[in-house]
């Protein structure tokens, strides 16, 4: 499975980090359990204790500031603009501040403007941490060797992952074709629905022709794989989980004592 590792992109074990070395399973895992309070309830303390302890994963995955600045971005823009939604439209509760047409600023708005921002960070940013540390490769075999799941499905997810990180090539590709052949001012809207076509065509032949090799290879068969590079999970990958699992346990119990806590699908 080794075998469909990209030899351009340089694997997430090169960063450095403490979460390098860690289990993909065990990093799908901490995200899912630094989550988990945030799905179930909507206060400043919880979404404020899991967004400052879950910042450990953020040091420890080895990312430089910029590459993660990069990374987040998208959580950088919808946090603030979700918050000032919320803010301007939400439901109004408590003493108003502010108020002109469908325009209602009160106490409770802007509260709950800050617990939806302070959410999506604690959310995205030790999830992004985490995943960006992942190997798409060792994720497939974790996936293979420990839960058990067919290999067929795997290993085309996989080749599905490798290859996306081709499109921007692809984009380019097209783009000097197109210039080269004098095609290329037709428009915004023509040139790109003619990129897209082509960007479906040929990911179309590119994922027959890769589903032929796998097939002659022997990557449908039932007879049991054997692995180059087996899947272990660790002591310390139980650990990650572990402190997942306290830091999640620490935001809700201090959303508990505080009286912050509020339950997300609690009646208005």
């Amino acid at each position: 499975m080794t075998a469909l590792a990209s030899p351009v992109n340089a694997s997430p074990r090169a960063r450095g980090g403490l979460l390098a070395p860690r289990s993909p399973l065990a990093k799908l895992g901490a995200a899912l359990l630094l989550a988990l309070p945030l799905i179930i309830t909507l206060d400043v303390v919880s979404a404020s204790v899991a967004l400052v302890l879950g910042s450990l994963f953020v040091f420890g995955s080895g990312l430089r500031p910029r590459e993660f600045f990069l990374r987040t971005l998208p959580i950088w823009l919808a946090a603030p603009a979700a918050g000032v939604t919320i803010a301007l439209y939400g439901r109004p509760s408590g003493a108003a501040l502010f108020d002109w047409g469908f325009v209602h600023v009160s106490e409770g708005s802007l509260q709950l403007a800050l617990a939806t921002m302070l959410r999506l960070f604690a959310i995205g940013l030790p999830s992004i941490a985490l995943f960006a540390t992942i190997d798409p490769t060792d994720l497939a075999d974790a996936l293979s060797q420990r839960l058990h799941l067919p290999s067929r499905f795997v290993l085309g997810a996989l080749a599905g992952m490798r290859l996306l990180g081709l499109l921007t090539d692809d984009v380019r590709a097209l783009g000097l074709a197109r210039r080269a052949r004098g095609v290329a001012d037709t428009g915004r809207i023509r040139r790109a629905l003619g990129t897209a076509f082509a960007l479906f065509v040929l990911a179309i032949r590119r994922g027959t022709k890769l589903s032929t090799a796998m097939e002659a290879r022997g990557f449908g068969s039932a007879i049991p794989r054997t692995w180059s590079r087996p899947a272990r999970f660790t002591g310390a990958d139980a650990a990650l989980l572990v402190v997942a699992a306290l830091i999640s346990a620490i935001a809700l119990t201090a959303a508990v004592v505080t009286g912050a806590f509020a339950f997300v699908f609690a009646p208005a």
